[in-house]
């Protein structure tokens, strides 16, 4: 959401330099982010989504729709707003075949190709 840099991260959360580092650290370590130096002298650098980072907005979204409704009771901090129509905008998972709106009653598990085969 337009942060990269490390003083900027800092600023937004207030946390301890040592704890932003090492949690910066864990990022970049599972490639959530990848650390991309911007500056020589001194040597700084800013911290970019890989794609696998980016592929986590459905589930930090979710989460943060999850805590508005439940722990928000002002309201939630920050809203999702479409760019393509300006209106606010909320997390709806979907079929990805026919389009319908998905729900616990409307799902069931089956095994998959990674499933472990009984002998």
């Amino acid at each position: 959401m337009g942060i990269t840099r490390f003083e900027d991260f800092r600023a937004r959360t207030g946390i301890a330099r040592n704890i932003l580092s090492s949690r910066l650290d864990d990022l970049v370590s599972n490639g959530i982010l990848t650390r991309v130096q911007y500056a020589d002298k001194p040597v700084r650098h800013e911290y970019v989504l890989t794609e696998k980072g980016m592929d986590l907005w459905h589930v930090l979204g979710a989460m943060a729709q999850w805590g508005d409704k439940w722990s928000a009771p002002n309201g939630p901090p920050v809203v999702l707003e479409h760019s393509a129509c300006d209106h606010q905008a909320t997390i709806t998972p979907t079929c990805s075949h026919c389009g319908e709106t998905l729900d616990l009653g409307t799902l069931s598990l089956r095994p998959g190709p990674g499933a472990a085969r009984s002998a």
